[in-house]
């Protein structure tokens, strides 16, 4: 899926939602646990209940590779079962020397079939680089991330540029590859910055987590993060998924997506240039 498609997607659902599958089997209702593959059970009833709601899907891969060989299985079924003209993300944060992203890069993009995967920076270049050689094929780069020990490494001043670590990621990487390959990964915990940061990446889309369960501010990250073609993916996994660990927690799934989709809605009218 190429820039213009996702925006066009955007518009077309009036949504930026894009709904984590962090499936826990220890957290999935318990009736699902008699079915053959509890795991896909769950992701298939969470897809067929918010897809009317969202535009993007983001499996993490640490839940299904906790589960061995059950769990790559699971999510193979999980990505074959997502609709086409749905955005999917390898929550993967992969980034290894050149010859090791380039089997990564096969692994999510040819055999998988994602549209993108979240790769860490700090290797370089060279680990960055075989992510973005495939066509239509997008890198989401982890430059201001969610979590409260992001302070430890990414806020880290440089005593040439005085610019921040996150900053130097968001300088450098453009270097790289063009927004019409390249995302980044920025946390709605620092909505604060978000303004600042869209300033450095104009152009680029984020993709942001930590709204819903971790307390970001959808309005802010908002109002301060969109460009002319929204430039934001916004993801929320446990505030939709685990909304209800009953028989009933895909019809809860679908409110708490509606919901979103609906403020969602309302920003894009009032704040998209």
């Amino acid at each position: 899926m190429n820039r213009q498609q996702l925006f066009e997607r955007i518009k077309n659902k009036s949504s930026y939602l894009c709904i984590g599958l962090d499936t826990d089997i220890e957290k999935i209702p318990k009736h699902l646990l008699s079915e053959k593959d509890p795991v896909f059970e769950f992701n298939k009833q969470i897809i067929d209940a918010t897809a009317d709601y969202c535009i993007a899907y983001k499996p993490n891969l640490a839940f299904y590779e906790a589960q061995g060989l059950k769990g790559w299985e699971s999510l193979q079924k999980t990505i074959a079962y997502i609709p086409k003209d749905f955005f999917t993300i390898a929550d993967a944060k992969r980034g290894d020397i050149g010859n090791t992203s380039a089997m990564y890069a096969k692994a999510f993009f040819e055999n998988m079939n994602f549209d993108s995967v979240t790769v860490a920076p700090y290797m370089g270049e060279d680990s960055v680089k075989p992510f973005i050689q495939k066509k239509d094929k997008w890198v989401i780069l982890l430059a201001h991330t969610s979590n409260s020990g992001s302070a430890d490494f990414q806020l880290l001043e440089s005593v040439v540029t005085n610019r921040k670590l996150y900053e130097e990621v968001l300088i450098k990487a453009q270097t790289w590859a063009s927004a019409d390959q390249l995302m980044f990964v920025v946390g709605a915990t620092q909505a604060e910055k978000m303004e600042h940061i869209r300033g450095l990446a104009p152009e680029h889309f984020f993709l942001v987590p930590g709204v819903g369960a971790q307390g970001g501010d959808l309005e802010m990250t908002s109002k301060l993060g969109f460009n002319k073609q929204c430039g934001l993916i916004v993801n929320s996994s446990r505030a939709i998924i685990y909304a209800s660990a009953e028989k009933d927690f895909a019809q809860i799934a679908k409110k708490e997506a509606e919901k979103m989709q609906n403020e969602m809605a309302i920003y894009l009218e009032k704040y998209l240039p």
